[in-house]
C-alpha cells in the first residue's frame, strides 16, 4: 500500500496520473490509520469497493482479503477501464491473488499490466524447512499460488520487484518475460512523513530525560525467518552482560509490531529470550501498529535494530524510514540482502553479516563487538551519505517506475 501512497504525488511531473482502486477499510482486517490520507493528493480518485465479511468466510476456512474482495474488485476496476481508458493497470499489493485480473481486464479490454513484487509470489523459501516452521495452511496457499502465478506472468507487460533475484527467478520460469520489461525498484521513503508523525498525537516518545536504561527499537515482522537472527541477538546480549555487564544491563530491547496476525498474534523473540533468562531486557508487542506510530518508536529510541531473515533474497522495506530516523542503527543481515548494500553507501549504519546456514552463536560472536562499540557511542547521530540518500527517495523511486511505464505504453 505505502508504494501506491507515496508514488501519487509523484506522477504528474513524470506525466502521469493515478486513478487507485482498493477494498474499502471496515473489510480489511487490520490497524486503520487515517493520517495516511494526509499524504495523498487531494485531486486523487478513489474507488472503494467491498468485500465479503470475513465472519462469514472464516467459517468455511477463507480469510484472505484477495478472495474475499474479488468479484467486486473486477467489476469496478473493469467500469474504470471502460469510463476513463487508462494507459495499464498497476497492482502494488501482496495480495497476490489479485494480480490475476490484470490477465482478465487486458483479454476484455486489451489494456497491459505491469505487476509489484514486493515479496515473492509462488516463492520455495519454506519448502526446505521443516514442516513445524511453515505458515498456517502453506500447502493450500502455496499450491494456489504455484498455479495462479504462471497464469498470471505469462501475459504480464512489465514487472518491479524490490531487488533483481526476484527478476532473475522470474525470467527463468517464464521465457516470455522481457528483461528490458522488468525494473528494480526498492522501498523509498517520503521525508514528509516524518513531519506528519510528530504532528500526530499517538506512539512513543522515547525515554525519560535522564533514564538510565539504553533503550534499542525494532520495528516490524520477524516470524520464523528471523529465528536465526532473533537467536543470535539473545545471544550476543547474554555475552555481553557476562564480559561488560556495566554497559549491557542497561540495555532494554522493545520489538513492536512483530506478527501479520490481527487474531492472536504470535510472539518470536520473547520466547527466545526468556528461555536464555533474559525476560527483564527484552520486550515484543507482536500487534501491528499504525505507520505514524511506528516511525515515533524510532525516533524516540537511543538505538535502532534492524533484524535480516535468513532468505538471501530478503529486502527490508523499512529500511530507509530506518536511516531517516536519524537513529544509531546497528543491522543484523544476510550477505547477499540488498539492504547491505544500501546501508554501506549511504554510511548509515554498523552492518553485521551472516552467510548460508549460518550458526546463532556464530554471528552472536561477531555481533558482540560491534553491538558493544555502538553502545559505548552514545548518544551520537549517524554520519548519513545525503547525496546517496537522495536516490532512494519516494520521488526518484516514482521515477523509475514511470520510466518503465514508459517504455511499455511506447511499444505498444
Amino acid at each position: 500500500m505505502h508504494r501506491a501512497r507515496m508514488s501519487l504525488r509523484y506522477l504528474e511531473e513524470n506525466g502521469w496520473k493515478g486513478v487507485v482502486l482498493a477494498v474499502r477499510p471496515s473489510d480489511v482486517e487490520g490497524v486503520v490509520e487515517p493520517a495516511l490520507l494526509r499524504s495523498i493528493p487531494a485531486d486523487t480518485m478513489v474507488e472503494r469497493v467491498p468485500a465479503l465479511p470475513i465472519r462469514w468466510t472464516r467459517r468455511l476456512g477463507v480469510g484472505s482479503l484477495a478472495l474475499r474482495a474479488m468479484p467486486y474488485l473486477y467489476k469496478a476496476g473493469a467500469k474504470i477501464i471502460a469510463d476513463h481508458r487508462p494507459d495499464l493497470v498497476y497492482f502494488t499489493t501482496t495480495q497476490f491473488a489479485t494480480m490475476t485480473l490484470g490477465r482478465l481486464w487486458k483479454r476484455r479490454f486489451g489494456t497491459p499490466y505491469v505487476i509489484d513484487l514486493q515479496d515473492p509470489w509462488a516463492g520455495g523459501y519454506y519448502q526446505s524447512r521443516p514442516r513445524g516452521n511453515r505458515p498456517p495452511k502453506y500447502r493450500w496457499a502455496s499450491a494456489l499460488h504455484r498455479t495462479l502465478e504462471p497464469w498470471t506472468m505469462r501475459q504480464v507487460d512489465g514487472v518491479v520487484a524490490v531487488t533483481e533475484p526476484y527478476h532473475r527467478d522470474l525470467c527463468r520460469r517464464y521465457p516470455s518475460m522481457r528483461p528490458d520489461r522488468c525494473a528494480t525498484v526498492p522501498f523509498g521513503v517520503e521525508p514528509g512523513d516524518f513531519e506528519i508523525a510528530a504532528s500526530s498525537a499517538n506512539g512513543s516518545q522515547g525515554s525519560p530525560q535522564g533514564e538510565r536504561w539504553i533503550r534499542g527499537v525494532y520495528v516490524g515482522v520477524l516470524g520464523n525467518v528471523m529465528r536465526t537472527t532473533c537467536t543470535a541477538i539473545c545471544e550476543a546480549l547474554a555475552a555481553g552482560l557476562r564480559s561488560h555487564p556495566e554497559l549491557f544491563s542497561r540495555v532494554r530491547l522493545d520489538f513492536v509490531g512483530t506478527d501479520y496476525a490481527h487474531a492472536n498474534p504470535r510472539e518470536t523473540i520473547r520466547p527466545i529470550a526468556l528461555e536464555r533468562g533474559l525476560g527483564a531486557y527484552i520486550t515484543e508487542s507482536p500487534r501491528r501498529v499504525p505507520y505514524f506510530e511506528s516511525l515515533k518508536h524510532m525516533v524516540g529510541a537511543d538505538f535502532l535494530l534492524l533484524v535480516g531473515s535468513d532468505d538471501p533474497h530478503y529486502t527490508a522495506s523499512k529500511v530507509f524510514p530506518y536511516i531517516f530516523a536519524r537513529r544509531p542503527l546497528l543491522a543484523i543481515l544476510h550477505e547477499a540482502s540488498s539492504t547491505v548494500g544500501i546501508l554501506r553507501s549511504t554510511s548509515s549504519a554498523e552492518v553485521v553479516t551472516f552467510g548460508d546456514g549460518a550458526d546463532p552463536e556464530a554471528i552472536a560472536r561477531s555481533l558482540l563487538p560491534t553491538w558493544e562499540r555502538l553502545l559505548r557511542r552514545l548518544p551520537f547521530e549517524p554520519a548519513t551519505n545525503g547525496a546517496a540518500l537522495e536516490a532512494h527517495t519516494a520521488r526518484e523511486m516514482t521515477r523509475r517506475q514511470c520510466e518503465l511505464f514508459d517504455r511499455i505504453v511506447t511499444e505498444r
